[in-house]
């Protein structure tokens, strides 16, 4: 594969990190420079990195193929425009924009424009959720916790932004089904926005999804739960663990060869096995980033394409405006 020019626009924590795993992906992409508002910052960083650090955004997307935003959101819709009408491919962190209406313009130019969009929503790249990737998924009802120390870093958004987004992406991988309905509170505790939340999300399929996300909580967790007709599935996605529970008819033909438990039911004897699977260690954000070279190579759909950035926004935006809808009933 030949080497792909990239550009990092923000060098702030998440920025400097993008560009670590640029210059470790090195067979894959050529780190042409990185743009950043603060001219302190940008010398220390370029120092500390030994690249370049480009004047303006312009000449820094002249000069690239494949444009890396890491900057705020509130930023992303003009520079992820100017990027795409130069036919600039990007990579943009989640969430891919400030508004549904910013969201919608750009996946309308991103189809006339024809380059490809990739939105950061690193945890599709967790090697908990990784290890399923051959498991036949059909979940009828998935119960997410994602919990989060108080940090005033990211308080200027609500927590549906913020860190329930995950999951809401997640979701929507996983369920192959319209939303029906939602149900959802919040409360806002040290911040002006919903400090923690909850959402019921039901799909047209009949999968039932109780999603929690809160960032004042004593312990961090990020936690994930489904369960189908055949199993139970445990994804850990802070210690990258995985555990898989599933029932067999004595007479299937896929049974597994070891670890197998009888089990008494009502229809019938079952068999029960578990398992762990083995986790491979991968560096999330350097997959990711990778994973758009290869579509960019083969010419296909990104793993985290750009509607699906919009479906988990126009999702928590929907949750957003079901949580103020109740505080104005209460």
């Amino acid at each position: 594969m030949s080497m792909l020019k990239i550009g990092v626009l923000g060098a702030g924590h998440l920025g400097k990190i993008h560009i670590k795993c640029i210059l470790m992906a090195s067979e894959t992409y050529e780190l042409v420079g990185f743009y950043d508002a603060d001219p302190a910052n940008a010398q220390k960083v370029a120092a500390a990195y030994g690249i370049r650090s480009f004047p303006d955004m312009d000449s820094l997307m002249e000069a690239v193929e494949v444009v890396d935003i890491v900057t705020p959101t509130t930023t992303h819709f003009e520079l992820a425009r100017k990027a795409m009408e130069k036919g600039k491919h990007i990579f943009i962190e989640k969430p891919l924009t400030h508004t549904i209406q910013e969201a919608e313009a750009l996946v309308k130019l991103s189809e006339e424009t024809g380059v490809k969009v990739q939105v950061g929503h690193v945890e599709r790249f967790n090697p908990a959720l990784l290890a399923l990737e051959n498991m036949p998924l059909n979940p009828m009802f998935i119960e997410a916790h994602r919990l989060a120390i108080f940090n005033p870093r990211g308080t200027d958004v609500s927590v549906v932004l913020d860190l329930m987004i995950h999951d809401l992406d997640i979701l929507l991988s996983m369920v192959p089904s319209e939303v029906s309905h939602i149900s959802a509170s919040g409360v806002a505790v040290v911040s002006d926005t919903p400090d923690i939340a909850n959402a019921r999300i039901e799909f047209a399929n009949g999968c039932v999804a109780n999603l929690t996300a809160s960032r004042i909580s004593i312990k961090q967790m990020r936690k994930v739960r489904l369960f189908q007709q055949d199993a139970y599935i445990s994804l850990d996605f802070l210690d990258k663990q995985a555990q898989i529970i599933r029932l067999f008819d004595q007479s299937a033909t896929d049974l597994p060869d070891t670890d197998l438990m009888e089990l008494d039911t009502p229809r019938g004897k079952k068999l029960l096995h578990m398992q762990a699977p083995d986790i491979e260690p991968v560096n999330s954000i350097k997959m990711e980033l990778e994973s758009l070279a290869t579509s960019i190579v083969q010419d296909s759909r990104p793993p985290v394409s750009i509607q699906d950035g919009y479906h988990a926004l126009k999702l928590a935006y929907e949750i957003i405006g079901e949580i103020e809808r109740r505080s104005v009933l209460i």
